[in-house]
């Protein structure tokens, strides 16, 4: 009896090409852009909640992030003028045509939002723009979960469920963490609370995905990216407690959203270089078709 064949590669080669995207680039655009959009929900709550130095701390994180976020996606582009090519139509189909339409609005937004808070000047205009990048908030955070999710990669495609939840509770926690950093103790409970169930559901969220991909999802907790993967689970788990413990405290509460903050780069880091590894290796493209194929 002949052996029932292995499907494999060419000579073991990828099959798929490996992205071209940079990591400090577009890992750092996937996670300056969720710190970006929950940093302007946070800071339009404040507002609405008379918490005047929250408010400008959100404010300015956002208009910070969110700038070197598209310095990011430049950056790796190469030439500015290839994003301006990207505004000469709009595809509602493709995730980085209406990424890029947000993104430019947002921007600006979120900068003039900013700007009035801290000048104290023109208060009206500044309130338009913070209503502005507060509805634009969402998108800029999970925008990019679609992106990735729309491409070959097996890591990221085949998680396209749970990816968009796994970014918008990576981002809260991120913005929740910052608020803990700058703001008043006695203005915390805004932020505290974005973090807390920002990083529940990050976690659960990445969990399930993990679990329904099976051997797919081996890169998130295998090689570097795994290490990342677990280090922003510590990180986030740790800076949870924090903040919940040191509820009053200024030390332990900024301790606790520093430690958010930093586990929200170390996801997005870790699940960028997953992506990469599962494109790198065959097993990830070919294995899953068959099983596919079988079932059918």
């Amino acid at each position: 009896m002949v052996p029932d064949a292995e499907f494999t590669s060419y000579y073991g080669k990828p099959v798929l090409n490996q992205p071209v995207w940079e990591a400090p680039d577009i890992a750092g655009y996937l996670f300056l852009g969720g710190l970006a959009g929950a940093s302007s929900l946070v800071g339009a709550g404040a507002e609405v909640l008379g918490q005047r130095e929250l408010a400008r701390a959100a404010k300015v994180g956002a208009a910070g992030a969110g700038g070197l976020s598209l310095v990011a996606l430049v950056h790796d582009l190469g030439r500015p003028t290839r994003f301006l090519n990207m505004l000469r139509v709009f595809k509602v189909t493709s995730p980085m045509s209406v990424g890029s339409w947000v993104l430019a609005a947002y921007v600006p937004a979120a900068a003039v939002a900013a700007g009035t808070d801290v000048t104290d000047r023109m208060r009206a205009v500044g309130l338009v723009a913070t209503a502005g990048a507060a509805v634009l908030g969402p998108a800029v955070s999970s925008y990019t979960a679609a992106l990735i999710s729309d491409t070959a990669v097996p890591a990221w495609h085949d998680g396209y469920r749970e990816m968009p939840f796994v970014f918008v509770g990576s981002g809260a926690m991120a913005a929740g963490g910052l608020g803990l950093v700058l703001a008043p103790v006695d203005q915390q409970d805004l932020p505290r609370w974005t973090a807390v169930l920002g990083s529940a559901t990050e976690l659960v969220a990445a969990q399930l995905m993990e679990r329904r991909l099976g051997m797919v999802a081996e890169p998130y907790s295998t090689g570097r990216s795994g290490r990342r993967m677990k280090i922003g689970k510590a990180l986030a788990v740790a800076g949870t407690a924090a903040a919940l413990l040191g509820r009053g405290r200024r030390l332990p509460s900024a301790a606790g959203g520093a430690a958010l903050v930093a586990s929200s780069a170390f996801t997005r880091f870790g699940i960028f270089e997953a992506g990469v590894a599962s494109a790198n290796d065959p097993r990830y493209v070919l294995l899953p078709q068959r099983e596919r194929l079988d079932d059918r």
